[in-house]
């Protein structure tokens, strides 16, 4: 049972490692998506495919090192685990973007945004709480966004793991299946 363990631990850092690169590599769409429309549109089908990702790791970890057998519980622990590297590999990126790189250019295109949607006629009480929005945001350090982003990434992959593992697990190899 120990050796499983290992071996479930090895292979969710792996891919894990390997979701975390493709979630980076998304979440450098988000600031070219505020003014590229097209990259907005990218941002979220990727998004999209991450649960995908998640079932076909999760189905290879099964059929390579499970031999085909995997239960619920197996495979949304691993899910988990697979999901908690990728979200700390991307919390570091993360960091050092609004650390480093950001210096409030997300913050000052929503207000920009903001700006233009106050011309239009009936936003004048919206744009109030967006602005408080705003302001509460602008308060916030680099590691607070860290965080927060970071909490989120594990709430929902949490629960994207549930349905992977459903479509994962399986009581039987697939020779016997067939008999």
């Amino acid at each position: 049972m120990q050796r499983k363990a290992n071996y479930m631990q090895q292979y969710a850092m792996i891919f894990g490692t390997y979701m975390g690169i493709f979630w980076i590599l998304k979440f450098a769409l988000i600031p070219l998506g505020l003014t590229h429309p097209f990259m907005s549109l990218l941002f979220i089908c990727l998004t999209i495919c991450v649960p995908f990702m998640g079932y076909y790791y999760t189905r290879l970890y099964r059929d390579k090192v499970c031999g085909g057998v995997i239960t619920f519980m197996h495979a949304w622990s691993f899910n988990i685990l697979m999901y908690m590297c990728a979200a700390l590999l991307t919390a570091i990126a993360h960091y050092v973007y609004f650390q480093y790189i950001d210096g409030g250019y997300i913050l000052d295109t929503c207000r920009d945004t903001l700006q233009t949607l106050m011309n239009t006629p009936g936003m004048e009480a919206n744009t109030e709480q967006i602005e408080q929005a705003l302001d509460t945001m602008a308060g916030l350090t680099p590691v607070d966004i860290m965080l927060n982003m970071l909490q989120t990434n594990v709430f929902f992959c949490v629960l994207v793991g549930i349905p992977t593992a459903l479509l994962a697990m399986r009581s039987r190899p697939k020779e016997n299946l067939q008999n």
